[in-house]
């Protein structure tokens, strides 16, 4: 049995939330890289970013990014997995989040398999843009909303669609101003085999250390931040994104935190030692 230490990405910001729903969500290009340096010194391998444009809403436009990535860079260097998204939020097409991709060649990027590759999608122009990230050494991190879509990602991967298995994964338990993070939905993807890839979670709710406790002692990685979430385990508002990686920080146990590089080790090694039982000579 090898484990991987366990690590932690900050959401500091999502699509959606505003300082009028906490005063200290990172915004501004300054502002997410004050947040990221304290995610790192609290125990953060990766950050997640989102940019907004200047009337506040999420956007996919490819200088924010680079004035968010620069400003991040220049706070902690190469200490932090720099990742965008390209979510839609409703707002963008595949072409939109293929191109932002193309335009950035990232270290690091998240795709949400139903926004990129819909049902009856060109499964052709995903498959030239996986190659892409491959020969560009971009880590691709896909999302999955519910356990049903591992078979599809099983499905892809056989066909070549997708790189061959194991990927790495982010699993979303809950839902935007729905419901929080549930047990069933966990234990559905745990059951539906997620453990055979490289695989994070994410907790809507003030579960979310709960779950990042779960997900470390299953081989799991942890995503934790205001995106997804503002109360500390016992229901108090958090202060900062740093404290809810702090507090995530608690779950790592044996397996000790990750740093950047051993996540970055862990998304582009061979099969063998992902925290799962492999077969001996």
């Amino acid at each position: 049995m090898t484990e991987h230490p366990f690590a932690i990405a900050v959401a500091p910001n999502g699509a959606r939330r505003t300082k009028a729903d906490h005063p200290r969500l990172p915004i501004s290009a300054a502002e997410i890289a004050r947040d990221a340096a304290e995610a790192l010194e609290a125990g953060a391998a990766m950050i997640h970013l989102h940019v907004r444009d200047r009337e506040g809403r999420h956007t996919l436009d490819a200088d924010l990014y680079r004035e968010a990535v620069e400003a991040v860079r220049n706070a902690v260097g190469d200490d932090l997995v720099i990742q965008v998204t390209t979510e839609a939020v409703g707002r963008h097409e595949p072409h939109e989040q293929i191109a932002v991709i193309d335009a950035l060649r990232p270290e690091s990027v998240s795709i949400a398999l139903r926004e990129i590759l819909p049902e009856n999608g060109d499964e052709r122009t995903v498959a030239a843009l996986f190659e892409r990230m491959e020969r560009t050494g971009t880590l691709h991190q896909i999302i999955i909303y519910e356990a049903g879509e591992l078979s599809r990602l099983k499905n892809l991967a056989t066909r070549g669609v997708l790189p061959d298995e194991p990927l790495a994964v982010l699993a979303v338990l809950g839902r935007y101003f729905e419901t929080g993070a549930s047990d069933d939905e966990f234990d559905a993807f745990m059951a539906a085999g997620i453990e055979n890839h490289r695989w994070m979670a994410c907790a809507f709710g003030p579960r979310e250390s709960e779950f990042m406790q779960r997900a470390a002692e299953a081989g799991g990685h942890a995503r934790v931040g205001f995106e997804n979430n503002l109360w500390l385990p016992g229901g108090t508002l958090a202060q900062s994104n740093a404290a809810l990686v702090s507090a995530a920080a608690t779950s790592a146990g044996i397996r000790g935190l990750a740093k950047a590089d051993d996540l970055r080790r862990l998304w582009t090694e061979p099969a063998v030692g992902l925290g799962v039982e492999t077969p001996t000579a």
